[in-house]
Protein backbone atom coordinates (compact mmCIF):
# COMPACT_ATOMS: atom_id res chain seq x y z
CA UNK A 1 0.00 0.00 0.00
CA UNK A 2 2.63 2.42 1.02
CA UNK A 3 5.33 1.54 -1.95
CA UNK A 4 5.77 4.54 -4.22
CA UNK A 5 7.78 4.89 -7.13
CA UNK A 6 9.14 7.67 -8.37
CA UNK A 7 8.99 9.26 -11.84
CA UNK A 8 11.32 11.92 -12.42
CA UNK A 9 10.21 13.76 -15.55
CA UNK A 10 11.88 16.82 -16.86
CA UNK A 11 8.56 18.83 -16.07
CA UNK A 12 6.67 16.72 -13.60
CA UNK A 13 8.74 14.62 -10.89
CA UNK A 14 5.91 12.86 -8.68
CA UNK A 15 5.04 9.48 -6.97
CA UNK A 16 2.85 7.11 -7.47
CA UNK A 17 1.11 4.79 -4.50
CA UNK A 18 -0.26 1.44 -5.09
CA UNK A 19 -0.77 -1.36 -6.60
CA UNK A 20 -2.10 -2.63 -8.59
CA UNK A 21 -4.21 0.28 -9.03
CA UNK A 22 -2.07 3.37 -8.74
CA UNK A 23 -4.46 5.50 -5.60
CA UNK A 24 -2.28 8.26 -4.72
CA UNK A 25 -0.13 10.58 -6.62
CA UNK A 26 2.22 13.11 -4.56
CA UNK A 27 3.43 15.63 -7.30
CA UNK A 28 6.65 16.98 -6.02
CA UNK A 29 7.91 19.98 -8.93
CA UNK A 30 6.40 21.29 -11.96
CA UNK A 31 7.11 23.12 -14.55
CA UNK A 32 6.32 26.08 -12.36
CA UNK A 33 8.62 25.20 -9.50
CA UNK A 34 8.54 22.84 -6.66
CA UNK A 35 4.51 22.06 -4.85
CA UNK A 36 3.74 19.66 -3.04
CA UNK A 37 0.25 18.33 -3.99
CA UNK A 38 -1.55 15.19 -2.71
CA UNK A 39 -3.94 13.54 -5.53
CA UNK A 40 -5.68 10.41 -3.79
CA UNK A 41 -8.30 8.54 -5.95
CA UNK A 42 -10.62 6.78 -2.69
CA UNK A 43 -11.97 4.41 -5.63
CA UNK A 44 -9.11 2.81 -6.38
CA UNK A 45 -7.74 2.88 -3.09
CA UNK A 46 -10.72 0.74 -1.53
CA UNK A 47 -10.70 -1.68 -5.00
CA UNK A 48 -6.67 -1.76 -4.07
CA UNK A 49 -7.74 -2.84 -0.37
CA UNK A 50 -10.24 -5.30 -1.55
CA UNK A 51 -7.68 -7.11 -4.02
CA UNK A 52 -5.58 -7.27 -1.27
CA UNK A 53 -7.75 -8.26 1.48
CA UNK A 54 -9.19 -11.16 -1.04
CA UNK A 55 -5.35 -12.10 -1.45
CA UNK A 56 -4.82 -12.44 2.25
CA UNK A 57 -8.10 -14.86 3.07
CA UNK A 58 -6.87 -16.71 -0.06
CA UNK A 59 -3.63 -17.65 1.06
CA UNK A 60 -4.88 -17.96 4.36
CA UNK A 61 -7.51 -20.33 3.53
CA UNK A 62 -5.24 -22.72 1.53
CA UNK A 63 -2.78 -22.87 4.00
CA UNK A 64 -5.12 -24.02 6.83
CA UNK A 65 -6.62 -26.62 4.49
CA UNK A 66 -3.30 -27.79 4.09
CA UNK A 67 -2.78 -28.01 7.67
CA UNK A 68 -5.67 -29.39 8.69
CA UNK A 69 -4.79 -32.03 6.53
CA UNK A 70 -1.42 -33.06 7.54
CA UNK A 71 -3.13 -32.98 11.31
CA UNK A 72 -6.15 -35.03 10.51
CA UNK A 73 -4.20 -37.75 8.34
CA UNK A 74 -1.64 -37.75 11.32
CA UNK A 75 -4.40 -38.71 13.89
CA UNK A 76 -5.76 -40.99 11.64
CA UNK A 77 -2.59 -43.49 11.45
Amino acid sequence: MTWGTRFDWPDYVHIDYGFPLVWGTQTLSTIVGPVNLWNVDVNALMLDLAFWLGIMVTVASIMLYFFNRKVSDGKKE
